[in-house]
């Protein structure tokens, strides 16, 4: 495809709209495979269904891949290119996937999908970061979160009735159309942000650099763990959404309503967390959010483990556990602002290249979590709610310790 050159500035409401299409294209990708679950499994792993969970880890962990090479790229070819190489990676990707013959053989290519779905997050943060500053960057980083929230809410909806049309390999056509129209659009529209004077080469070396000075500075390298047991538990329960919601609460094809109550719910969490923050303090804010997380999931373990929801009547059993739900959802919204500044707060020196290394590595890592508890999945959700109690009282004692660490 030319790379058509708009001369013209788009206005805010078209920004908004382009930008959050883009970082939207990464959690459609995500969300709206959920309900095809059953029959992925049915088609690619008939013994095992539990091992189509992989399928949401496998395109995570590429989009993590993926920030890393993104990133850098758009910084020495500009922002429109590293976006037409990205979604076109995404798209090929895509194409193939619909004719997967085999499990593994999915699993690869979602794992290509997402590290070129990456490009679109990368990129719309940065062409935000061209084009605005200070508490205008902020307000319109604001607006496009409002827009863009609405797409997780509604993806299992909108999967769910692709599927029921055209069957689960018509998901990757429309990953395809979907990939298409927004990189037009960008193209037709939206100028080049990155000017020729502020490239710089695309080298390894800066990356490595910089993750070894993630790694290696102190509250980096604190905060970055504490974003691996956030990303652990949420992953761990995105991956096993369908048979947590399907399975174990029997609440059938109606999982995507369910599903996207609990998300437009917890669409408040980011609002709420730039009120207060400034007031409580980031570090306040992360204990009272995992602190509460690691409560509310002890408690809905024991009820579940108890046997106390045993003889009540269903509608009981998916209170309980939706009402977990949107803790989980809601303290993730809360928490993953202020967990990536606490970890780039001194690393100003190469935010950029900082920033792709804990977003990939905190998503990396959070794989050795997510996996075994989506694999434990008992036909309850014990398992899943005792890793979360498990990952966010590890997070609070990291947040705590550093806390007396800054007093001290």
């Amino acid at each position: 495809m030319a790379l058509v050159r708009p001369q013209t500035r788009l206005g805010t409401p078209e920004l908004v709209a382009l930008l959050a299409a883009l970082m939207s294209l990464m959690a459609f990708s995500t969300d709206s495979i959920l309900p095809a679950m059953s029959d992925l499994a049915a088609t690619l792993a008939p013994d095992d269904k539990s091992r189509t969970q992989f399928i949401i880890s496998a395109f995570i962990l590429g989009s993590g891949i993926g920030m890393l090479i993104f990133g850098p790229l758009s910084d020495s070819i500009g922002r429109r290119r590293a976006l037409a190489a990205g979604i076109g990676l995404y798209v090929i990707a895509s194409a193939l996937a619909a004719f997967a013959s085999s499990l593994e053989m999915l699993l690869a290519l979602r794992l290509v999908m997402g590290m070129g779905a990456a490009a679109t997050r990368t990129i719309s943060q940065a062409v935000t970061r061209d084009m605005f500053s200070g508490a205008e960057q902020a307000r319109v980083a604001s607006l496009i979160f409002m827009v863009f929230v609405v797409v997780p809410a509604m993806a299992p909806l909108i999967g769910q009735q692709i599927i029921w049309a055209v069957g689960w390999r018509g998901l990757f056509v429309v990953y395809m159309a979907f990939g298409v129209t927004i990189l037009t659009w960008y193209l037709v529209r939206q100028p080049e942000t990155l000017a020729p004077q502020y490239r710089r080469a695309f080298r390894l070396r800066p990356i490595l650099a910089a993750a070894r000075e993630v790694l290696t500075t102190p509250v980096s390298a604190r905060y970055v763990l504490v974003q691996v047991m956030m990303y652990g538990q949420f992953i761990a329960y995105l991956s096993s959404a369908e048979q947590l919601w399907v399975d174990a609460m029997n609440v059938g094809d109606a999982f995507p309503l369910y599903f996207a109550c609990v998300s437009v719910f917890a669409a408040g969490a980011g609002f709420l967390n730039s009120r207060l923050v400034v007031r409580v303090g980031m570090r306040r804010m992360l204990i009272w959010a995992f602190g509460s997380q690691m409560v509310f999931a002890a408690l809905a373990f024991t009820l579940f483990a108890s046997g106390a929801l045993d003889a009540a009547p269903p509608w009981v059993r998916i209170l309980v556990f939706g009402l977990w739900s949107l803790s989980l959802f809601f303290i993730n919204g809360l928490t993953l602002g202020n967990v990536t500044a606490l970890a780039m707060e001194p690393l100003g020196h190469l935010a950029g290249t900082a920033a792709a290394v804990i977003g990939a590595v905190g998503m990396g890592a959070a794989m050795f979590i997510a996996a075994p508890l989506g694999q434990a999945f008992d036909g309850t959700p014990r398992p899943i709610m005792l890793g979360a109690t498990i990952c966010s009282a590890i997070a609070l004692s990291l947040v705590v310790t550093d806390m007396k660490r800054d007093r001290a």
